[in-house]
């Protein structure tokens, strides 16, 4: 008699749940850190000749050495640095875990921060340790480097700005953990777009930095393309565990074709940067919600008077808009949700039926 998936399956993974992507159709969208932006007309042209001409009846290059020459320029990459291509920065996470799961390895990072940290460890049968942020989601420099004095974590994620929180944490506190780490500290700068603040000068400086960047947060989710950049000595052992054609043949074509213009992609984010100051501003003023400083293209907020986060994803999702219910998912983000930013229209959508919700809840 065959055995059942719980006698078989690793009894952590059972225990899991699915990362859940609710069902938008419909919608106003604004749940995912997406770019609410199309490319101009001109560049979806040229996009779709190249799409039609692109040899799919072939493996991509598994080097990717046409993409990767335009991401280093693009992204002004330091010389001795090599590049390494994921399909999206999620398997660039699971690949840095899966070269660092020796036993009782450990996989640290803040908390609350990018789900998948904690998942992937899970994943890779890595041990999992997430340091509380402040009240104020700040970085708790103190408790981090007692941390890892105590528990030497392998592998130390930090994302800049963080998510789901949004804010930016001290770049010296940053540098004093990587200083002190035992192993390798990956910061994860998705939304750098919207911040004005890397580490990638930090490359030369810092032996075991290694950092993580998607071009998700910039208008290109679809084709779900991310990079990590490090020293050769690094990057050639993790190389080890990607997997052959990662990254597609249209994903190489498309992403290289768009780097030529970069910048329609930097004034969309521009775009979004200002059109994040009038959400903010709106919502600080409605009375029952606290608004949180953001440096990315989301806003985290709190639910403060008579309804609670869940309540309020409902009553929005009865008024067509879909944003992300962070209620739940850490003690620190009680009654809180996460709004991505939109175009003027979606925000304004939004935040019209955020005071409808506030002021007149349906039944």
């Amino acid at each position: 008699m065959p055995r059942s998936p719980d006698q078989i399956i690793r009894p952590e993974i059972l225990a899991l749940s699915a990362y859940h992507v609710p069902p938008a159709s419909g919608m106003v969208k604004l749940d995912a850190m997406e770019n609410p932006y199309s490319l101009p007309p001109e560049l979806r042209n040229e996009i779709a000749r190249l799409a039609a001409d692109a040899p799919i009846n072939r493996y991509p290059d598994a080097r990717a050495t046409t993409l990767k020459g335009a991401l280093r320029e693009a992204l002004a990459i330091p010389d001795g640095m090599d590049i390494m291509l994921g399909n999206g920065s999620d398997e660039i996470i699971q690949i840095i875990a899966l070269a660092f799961a020796r036993p009782g390895a450990i996989l640290m990072s803040v908390e609350p921060a990018f789900v998948m940290f904690r998942m992937i460890a899970t994943f890779t049968g890595m041990d999992y340790a997430g340091v509380p942020l402040r009240a104020d989601f700040s970085l708790d420099v103190d408790a981090m480097l007692a941390a890892i004095a105590k528990q030497q974590p392998a592998v130390i994620f930090i994302a800049y700005p963080n998510n789901p929180t949004g804010n930016l944490f001290d770049a010296g506190a940053v540098s004093r953990i990587i200083e002190a780490a035992p192993g390798v500290v990956v910061v994860d700068e998705a939304y750098h777009a919207f911040a004005d603040a890397s580490f990638m000068d930090k490359l030369v400086q810092y032996p075991n930095l290694l950092l993580m960047r998607t071009l998700s947060k910039l208008g290109l989710a679809g084709l779900r393309l991310g990079l990590l950049v490090g020293r050769p000595e690094w990057l050639s052992q993790l190389e080890k565990l990607r997997l052959p054609y990662n990254v597609g043949v249209v994903t190489q074509l498309i992403a290289e074709r768009v780097l030529r213009y970069p910048g329609i992609l930097l004034q969309q984010a521009e775009a979004i940067k200002a059109e994040r100051t009038v959400i903010s501003k709106r919502l600080m003023a409605l009375d029952g919600i606290e608004v949180f400083p953001t440096n990315a293209n989301f806003i985290l907020f709190r639910v403060t008077q008579r309804y609670k986060a869940g309540e309020m994803f409902q009553e929005l999702k009865k008024r067509g808009i879909l944003i992300k219910s962070l209620d739940g998912s850490h003690p620190s983000l009680k009654n809180c949700l996460r709004v991505t930013v939109g175009t003027p229209a979606e925000n304004a959508q939004f935040l019209e039926a955020l005071q409808s919700s506030l002021k007149n809840p349906s039944d």
